[in-house]
């Protein structure tokens, strides 16, 4: 009876906000966002019998955070996607407060998803509980409950489980908190999906040299690339620092090498993964030519997300551009994946000071700059990326105070930007993806970017065609 109270309440809320999108200036042209409501978290990210599947974790009943369920995309493609039946409705006593964050993965050929069931109590406490659904004929998924408690030594806050194969063996990376309130990523191992063994804490904080360094790690994604393992996690609770970790909470990789037997993970420095103002929440996958590909939600929680004026559409928050990973000399280094270049429409070049450069129209388009000294662009007068020589900074006003605020990377030169852009949002990729920025803006009407500066660039600019969601 829950189900269907739940589907009854989704149908109407996908009837009503038809109507509010007869004109909506900010609705994404081939990025992912939700019909209606809130989507926040990339989940299930996979390649499966050629299709990538793209779940997510969304709210259709309104834009404000709750009991999630998780939509599906699927495409052949990553370019043209098409809308699936949703996969998972919080219906059951395991997942009374929402179906949380997971992924998916293919057992004996069967897509089965694996994601945390998220109870909270009248008391104020709460639980979680790993889960498992599998694909049936239908497309559907039927769900086969718990399969992993709350293990001793931490509280509610155990979530996101990210699961892969390796050998003859399963293994599964959880975000945890700790007794002592300390974030912490756990290790298990299975031989089935369903009986699971704690190897250990690979990560967290007051773990492997680290200090203090958070009060619950999410999201973490734990896979080998060029020679090294890499772990993606999301800590909440870092201290901002005068040009880093300024958003409310952090996404970021640690690069190092896995002994899964042992459960022991040796690893570098943190790096961000992105320096902009809206990131997290990334989940990657390996393709079937060998890629590691990315998405991420182009949001942050708690972070002023519901000053977006497309809640007046009856929607909030995008997916980022799907993005392929490599590692460079420790580093993670993140580019629009290939495909999306055919969204590229008639190209337009142009050299010259930068000051002197025309306005193009940047509502859906690609640009492409080599650089050679100082220089600005302007994104509908609303947002602004500069380059002093020494700093790269990317500065708007902040959505409820009106004050300026800042988001900044630094390195030893720029020469070179990829810029993605789509009605709300912007993607600056750094130096052939050397560092990123991803930032939602809402112009007042159509967008275009002018440059200034005294130094020279080559530019190139195109149009990016519209992807329809079937």
């Amino acid at each position: 009876m829950k189900e269907i109270h739940l589907l009854k309440r989704m149908a109407q809320t996908l009837m009503s906000g038809q109507s509010r999108q007869t004109y909506d200036p900010w609705r994404p042209q081939w990025h992912l966002s939700p019909l209606v409501g809130l989507m926040n978290d990339p989940n299930g990210f996979i390649q499966h019998n050629g299709r990538y599947h793209l779940f997510y974790q969304w709210n259709p009943l309104a834009c404000a955070h709750g009991a999630k369920c998780w939509g599906h995309w699927s495409s052949a493609d990553l370019v043209h996607w098409r809308h699936e039946p949703v996969a998972l409705l919080p219906v059951e006593r395991y997942e009374s407060h929402g179906c949380y964050s997971g992924s998916a993965v293919a057992d004996n050929g069967v897509l089965t998803l694996i994601y945390t069931g998220n109870v909270k109590y009248d008391d104020g406490s709460r639980t979680a509980y790993q889960c498992l659904a599998t694909e049936n004929a239908d497309g559907e998924f039927d769900k086969l409950g718990p399969v992993l408690t709350l293990p001793e030594g931490y509280t509610g806050h155990v979530r996101d489980p990210k699961v892969w194969r390796y050998q003859d063996c399963w293994y599964m990376v959880l975000g945890a908190q700790d007794a002592t309130l300390q974030g912490k990523i756990l290790l298990y191992r299975s031989d089935n999906l369903r009986q699971w063994q704690l190897l250990g804490e690979i990560a967290g904080s007051r773990l492997n040299g680290l200090g203090d360094f958070g009060y619950m790690w999410e999201c973490p994604d734990l896979f080998p690339l060029d020679g090294w393992d890499v772990l993606i996690c999301c800590p909440q609770g870092l201290a901002a620092e005068d040009e880093r970790y300024l958003n409310t909470y952090q996404s970021g990789y640690f690069v190092g090498h896995l002994e899964g037997e042992q459960g022991r993970f040796t690893h570098q420095a943190f790096n961000e993964l992105d320096h902009g103002f809206e990131f997290y929440a990334p989940q990657t996958t390996l393709s079937d030519d060998g890629r590691r590909l990315l998405f991420g939600w182009m949001g942050v929680p708690d972070q002023n997300e519901f000053q977006q004026p497309t809640i007046a559409h009856g929607w909030i928050h995008t997916m980022t551009c799907p993005r392929e990973l490599t590692l460079r000399d420790g580093r993670l280094y993140q580019l629009p994946a290939r495909e999306l270049q055919r969204l590229r429409l008639r190209e337009y070049q142009w050299q010259g000071t930068a000051s002197y450069a025309p306005a193009l129209p940047a509502g859906s388009a690609e640009l492409s700059l080599d650089i050679q000294g100082e220089f600005q662009a302007h994104f509908a007068d609303q947002m602004t990326l500069n380059w002093d020589g020494e700093r790269l900074s990317l500065s708007r006003r902040h959505r409820l105070t009106g004050e300026p605020e800042h988001r900044y990377w630094r390195g030893t030169t720029l020469y070179h930007l990829q810029i993605l852009c789509d009605r709300s949002s912007v993607e600056i990729f750094i130096n052939h993806g050397q560092a990123v920025m991803s930032s939602r803006y809402f112009p007042d009407g159509d967008a275009t970017i002018r440059f200034q500066g005294s130094g020279s660039i080559l530019l190139r600019h195109w149009l990016l065609s519209p992807c329809v969601i079937e």
